[in-house]
């Protein structure tokens, strides 16, 4: 094992250095942030120790206030402790890693290094988070053993939410100290890690910066519309709906000139040099002060309701508009589910979209087999940098697969393109992909050779044995994963709970317990699961099918339920969206292995109903299970609380949130990495299996009864009078006060679980009796919304 890095400084506050900080203390990171003290304090100031930290404080409650949020709960500010570089350098000497993030000047980080080499211990790293500077050029005077100590730690912004982390290692870079930051990297950040060589912006800039500009360079060239190229290198190009200029706006116009001026003025002997020359119009639009969304105006500013693109021909804002046929394309394609699909769609369409993706791509991809052996060595590093640091579904050469590596290589030589002499030994030796199977074709020594990958990254499907699933319904699977785990996965849309999903919950729940030591639920695709799904709902409600609406209700309660009381564990594994029924099925698991990245709640008031797939009774249940016996607690209090999540729609918007939320336990797990999770979610079940599991039993709980329900109606009062909530809201939160405390009688004894799912039932039956929860459903089905029970 390399030795632990537990403590880490971060020099520079900005938008960058804070962002790392907040990411390492989401890690339980114990970070120090320094930054300089402030100039020109008054002389009071200059003795206030606040005033002289009030860059790094800056910094920090910035990223504590950051949309989106830089940390996973504001509680992870308390990791990060603050101060200056006058005053608290020495606070580095205990660190184990040291990333400085200052401005972009060889003198200023060369005066740094020279302090932190007089101040850190023997084994401190040091990292840059540099993406122009050269190591070489910052090191100048530095000793043997700090340049076995230094490297590049490149992270993208927002760091919580880019998994590249790009590593650039410098000649004297010892192999221990790589090891050692790759694995903290990997294993304690979720980092996706990519070895880039010292080249100005690395792999992923320099390949991104490279598409956006030439996309931008060619829709002059072809007089299209900012609309037109945002059409087609989004979504039907595997690219983020952000696009070209969108995703501009995002990063900031001052950002993009930044990068592609170091680029171009650096990159001397890149063929593709040209391409770095920014349009001059966005220049003067730097100048103006249109950055993008920092600045509220970029390529695209709101106005109102109306949002208008900046022209590029006429200089000046204008309303939306564009090519109609490209658009209408573009959206069909982006219709494709699949992203290898739509891609092969796109370029084998004949009109004017497909004819313009086809300048774009064959460019692009061309571009990056020549930086084969000049930014990286390895393929999947290209592909790995684009997927996690641009987040697009394919990079360069897994678009080239899709599209079909022979296909297009004839259609580029059709066009007369100079084709890299790698490319052109690649296909001499009768490869017809650069993917196959577990091995990848290296460009630099002709042939394939085994693909490296995480070996703890395996999706579900990779970890399925057999040729068909154990069970099977038209909307539902269990497989056998291995080591005597048996996983359900869902295959409704947005892995909605439909019939057939509750269904395979009771038949692998029964097939579990047969013939496995453990279950887990583990789903694919871009959410967990996003609830019931609504139609069902609705249109029993407005036949009035009462009888059949209660017995898709029990289904589902009796479904969470049988997984709460399985005799072998339950491991619900969320990611995304889990809400409503998603949330339901993960507070009936014995335990959570959630992604990091999850967003859970009970969302139903939203379309007027309660939870009733025992969402009530579990999140209850949930809140009361700490409690000794004995213990003189009021639980009013507690029941309080759930009550606003449930009420308020309260959405956490991390695993760790909801875990401090009260939807996950505190004892839940959390991988970093989603691609880990359902490996990790199946390694946690095996270990509640082998420790001795044994089921819980059913648990009763005395409840506030009436008097919690007056309490409860008083607040609602309260906030339908100052108008927060609508009258109906106050209805709707009144019935599930009525749940919550067990109904009037829920202090005169203990509240055995059925009694509260038959609330839950009786009162979700009533509320679709109501036309205004009608209207709400029907408006949420017809603007094409999440399905959430």
């Amino acid at each position: 094992m390399s030795t632990p890095i537990r403590r880490v400084g971060v020099v520079g506050a900005g938008v960058m250095g804070a962002g790392i900080a907040a990411h390492l203390a989401n890690a339980s990171v114990d970070v120090v942030l320094l930054d300089i003290v402030p100039p020109n304090l008054s002389d009071a100031e200059k003795k206030d120790p606040r005033a002289r930290n009030r860059f790094a404080e800056g910094g920090l409650d910035k990223a504590t206030k950051s949309k989106p949020a830089s940390f996973f709960h504001k509680s992870r500010a308390a990791l990060v402790r603050t101060g200056n570089l006058d005053d608290d350098f020495a606070l580095l000497a205990g660190c184990d890693l040291v990333i400085e993030a200052v401005v972009e000047r060889l003198d200023v980080k060369r005066a740094l290094f020279e302090r932190l080499e007089k101040t850190l211990g023997p084994d401190a790293v040091i990292a840059s988070n540099t993406s122009g500077l050269r190591i070489k050029d910052m090191l100048e005077g530095r000793s043997a053993s700090f340049k076995q100590r230094f490297l590049v730690m490149h992270f993208f912004n927002p760091v919580r939410y880019m998994k590249l982390l790009e590593l650039v290692a410098g000649p004297e870079t010892s192999t221990q100290v790589r090891a050692r930051v790759e694995h903290f990297g990997r294993e304690t950040l979720g980092k996706g890690i990519v070895w880039a060589k010292d080249t100005p912006n690395f792999v992923g800039n320099r390949i991104g910066t490279h598409a956006m500009l030439w996309g931008i360079q060619q829709m002059l060239a072809d007089g299209l519309a900012p609309e037109d190229l945002d059409a087609i290198t989004g979504e039907p190009m595997a690219h983020p709906k952000s696009a070209s200029f969108r995703t501009a706006d995002l990063v900031g116009l001052d950002t993009v000139v930044h990068v592609a001026d170091n680029c171009h003025q650096a990159l001397t002997q890149d063929p593709e040099r040209e391409v770095f020359q920014l349009p001059e119009y966005i220049r003067e639009m730097v100048k103006a002060g249109l950055l993008g969304n920092k600045s509220k105006a970029g390529f695209y500013k709101k106005t109102g309701d109306d949002v208008q693109t900046f022209d590029p021909y006429e200089k000046a804002y204008r309303s939306r508009g564009g090519n109609k046929e490209i658009r209408a394309k573009c959206k069909e394609i982006a219709g494709e589910e699949d992203a290898r699909a739509r891609v092969k769609k796109l370029y084998d369409d004949q009109g004017p979209a497909g004819a313009f993706a086809w300048k774009l791509t064959r460019r692009a991809l061309l571009y990056a087999a020549k930086m084969i052996g000049e930014i990286t060595d390895d393929v999947t590093a290209i592909d790995d940098a684009m997927r996690w640091g641009y987040a697009w579904e394919l990079g360069p050469f897994e678009t080239w697969d899709a599209i079909g590596f022979l296909a297009a290589l004839d259609r580029m030589e059709k066009d007369g393109l100079t084709i890299p002499e790698c490319v052109k030994k690649m296909k001499a030796t009768g490869a017809t992909a650069f993917y196959r199977g577990d091995q990848v074709f290296d460009l630099g020594k002709g042939a394939y050779v085994a693909r490296q990958s995480d070996p703890k990254a395996a999706p579900i499907a990779l970890l399925r044995k057999g040729e068909k699933p154990v069970l099977s319904t038209s909307s539902a699977e269990a497989w056998d994963v291995g080591d005597g785990v048996l996983s359900i996965t869902y295959r409704s849309k947005a892995n909605s709970l439909d019939p057939d999903v509750i269904a395979m919950l009771h038949q692998a729940a029964d097939r579990a317990e047969r013939d496995f030591r453990a279950l887990i639920i583990a789903n694919e695709g871009e959410h967990f699961s996003v609830g019931a799904n609504l139609f069902g709902v609705v249109v029993a409600a407005q036949q009035q099918q009462w009888a059949e609406l209660e017995k898709m209700v029990n289904a589902l309660q009796q479904g969470v339920q049988r997984l709460k009381y399985a005799k072998v564990p339950v491991v619900a594994a969320p990611f995304g969206m889990a809400v409503g029924g998603g949330l339901e099925v993960c507070l009936a698991a014995d335990a959570v292995q959630a992604a990091a990245e999850t967003y859970a709640g009970l969302v139903e008031v939203g379309v007027g109903l309660i939870p009733a797939g025992g969402g009530c009774l579990n999140l209850t249940w949930r809140a009361l299970e700490g409690i000794p016996e004995g213990a003189d607690v009021i639980v009013q209090s507690l029941i309080a609380q759930v009550f606003k999540n449930i009420a308020t729609a309260n959405v956490a918007t991390s695993a760790l949130m909801a875990q401090e939320l009260g939807y996950f336990r505190k004892t839940d797990g959390i991988s970093f990495d989603k691609a880990r999770l359902a490996g990790d979610a199946k390694a946690r079940a095996i270990g509640l299996a082998e420790a001795g599991y044994h089921p819980p039993a059913p648990r009763s709980y005395v409840l506030p009864g009436e008097s919690g329900i007056a309490t409860i109606s008083m607040l609602v009062d309260t906030m339908v009078a100052g108008g927060f909530a609508t009258e109906y809201d106050g209805v709707i939160a009144r019935k599930l006060a009525r749940i919550l405390c067990g109904g009037p009688s829920g202090s005169a004894g203990p509240v055995p679980e059925q009694r509260i799912l038959d609330l839950e039932r009786e009162t979700f039956l009533s509320l679709c009796g109501e036309q205004r929860t009608l209207d709400r459903m029907q408006h949420m089905l017809m603007h094409n919304r999440p399905l959430r029970n």
